[in-house]
């Protein structure tokens, strides 16, 4: 899916490149998508409590995005099988990271609604995330959707958002959210993860 950037930048964004392509994520992309997570986010990702449901895991089926710009990956999200409370399965997306001479421009806006869009055409039924409210609430994220769910650690609670992609799948749900999907080989993400979650 090529987007095209004068339509999602903000005004100051005349500078950016004329487009980006988002896809599917490649086996090749993997050291470049780490190299962009370190610098987004640092060594200290490792610790967040989202982790423990992503740690030697696949991510979803057809649910790992990468963006381009022409052979350069800029940005990178993943949306992750989970269980919103007992026999409720859900996604978990993230982490979301945007190459710092690429943010400000709507690619990150565009990662999401693809990521939400494919989620809802492979007919998962609602995602969880952890992440700042203002900027998720345009995309239909809520905190009421969650108060009922205990992630497996501690997040901020105002921080801890769903969204339906089906009306009523998050209603009622109560319990700890936990892992769930296919077992990255070995317990790692090399390239026969990404291969599997293909």
């Amino acid at each position: 899916m090529t987007f095209d950037l004068a339509l999602q930048a903000a005004p100051h964004a005349a500078f950016a490149p004329a487009g980006f392509v988002i896809d599917d994520e490649s086996p090749d992309d993997i050291f470049a998508r780490e190299k962009l997570l370190d610098a987004s986010f640092g060594p200290a990702r490792f610790l967040k409590t989202c982790e423990k449901l992503r740690a030697g895991r696949l991510p979803a089926r057809g649910l790992a995005l990468a963006a381009y710009d022409g052979a350069r990956l800029v940005a990178t999200l993943r949306l992750w099988p989970i269980q919103a409370g007992p026999g409720r399965a859900a996604l978990l997306l993230g982490p979301l990271a945007v190459a710092s001479d690429y943010r400000s421009l709507g690619l990150g806006a565009a990662m999401i609604e693809t990521s939400l869009d494919r989620a809802r055409a492979r007919n998962h039924r609602a995602v969880l995330l952890v992440g700042d409210e203002p900027y998720y609430r345009r995309f239909g994220f809520e905190r009421a959707l969650t108060e009922g769910l205990v992630m497996p650690g501690w997040v901020e609670e105002a921080r801890f958002l769903g969204k339906e992609l089906a009306p009523g799948a998050l209603r009622g749900a109560q319990g700890r959210v936990g892992a769930a999907g296919a077992r990255a080989p070995l317990g790692n993400e090399g390239p026969l993860a990404l291969r599997a979650a293909a």
